[in-house]
């Protein structure tokens, strides 16, 4: 059973990875990636101030979910956790600072590139892994091939951007990916805090993909409903496709046999991961309706928001 730290990385679907020099930066840069909407980030131990960096974000008051990356000796993964770490992330998979995490209760995810590797880590009791360095070792057919025979989840590091994000989250045994691309070294160091806000804020509109899928529109009756398709048809030309609750005239336009939420019908948005988007909508302040939840195959695929618009509930809709 994934920790409550690995749930949370999986709602958040990105780690910004993050190498700071000037420890001075690091709550300015916490301050922009929460603000941005991304409440997370690693820090590397690839300098001499990651330990002060984690420090300072720890002691800010910032809400934000800490980690610490490169540890490469036991000893960095305590020096990391007394200065805040949430978790712990190493490039490869070091059974002393397996041990020492496990008995420390802080989640560790360590790199793996081999299934040798991977078989190791089920020993110690790890099934959430750091692909590392993921486009080097082959990227997207790589997890595919190792999707078979492991049954674990993966973070891909290394080659990941907003470009080819969403080829790795789609992909069933990945939880999440880390990347560095919306926290530049050089944006941190000049202080481009706001740059980085916009940066880390379009990553999270590319991973959710948010899209008009079609407008449901509230009618009294089959025969109504009906009526309305062939006008709209007769009109536009386009196809109609009748269902058992609803007609559809070309794929986005939908007329319901009886009312549906919404005064006035639905708006249906397709997102790459309703997991997600409920995640990063709620935060935003937006609830969903549990009662109105549509599961298919065990899976989630269609829910409404509390809040409609201009008459018209709100729906999303699995892509």
């Amino acid at each position: 059973m994934p920790s409550p730290i690995i749930e949370q990385i999986a709602a958040l679907g990105i780690i910004p990875v993050v190498v700071i020099d000037n420890p001075e930066n690091a709550a300015p840069l916490a301050a922009a990636l929460q603000e941005s909407g991304l409440p997370c980030m690693e820090i590397t131990f690839r300098t001499e101030g990651a330990a002060y960096a984690l420090k300072n974000i720890a002691s800010s008051g910032i809400n934000i979910l800490l980690g610490a990356g490169t540890v490469l000796t036991k000893e960095q993964a305590a020096q990391a956790i007394d200065a805040g770490a949430q978790f712990i992330v190493a490039p490869g998979l070091n059974r002393k600072i397996a041990d020492f995490c496990l008995k420390k209760n802080v989640a560790f995810i360590p790199g793996v590139a081999t299934p040798t590797e991977i078989e190791t880590a089920l020993d110690l009791g790890i099934d959430t892994l750091k692909l590392f360095p993921a486009e080097a070792l082959g990227g997207i057919e790589y997890l595919k091939s190792l999707s078979s025979p492991y049954k674990v989840k993966f973070i891909p590091t290394g080659g990941i951007n907003q470009q080819n994000l969403n080829q790795y989250l789609k992909q069933p045994n990945v939880v999440a990916c880390g990347g560095s691309w919306m926290v530049r070294s050089d944006l941190i160091q000049n202080k481009y805090f706001n740059e980085i806000k916009v940066i880390t804020s379009a990553a999270i509109d590319t991973m959710l993909g948010f899209e008009l899928k079609h407008i449901g529109i509230n009618c009294s009756s089959a025969e109504s409903a009906l009526a309305y398709s062939q006008e709209l048809d007769d009109m536009l030309h386009l196809s109609i496709k009748e269902g058992s609750l609803s007609v559809f005239v070309g794929s986005s336009f939908e007329f319901t046999k009886k009312p549906f939420l919404g005064r006035n019908g639905h708006i249906a948005i397709g997102t790459n991961s309703i997991s997600r988007a409920i995640y990063y909508l709620e935060k935003r302040g937006y609830r969903t309706l549990p009662d109105s939840k549509v599961i298919k195959d065990g899976k989630l695929i269609a829910i409404y928001l509390e809040k409609g618009i201009a008459g018209f509930a709100l729906h999303l809709l699995q892509n």
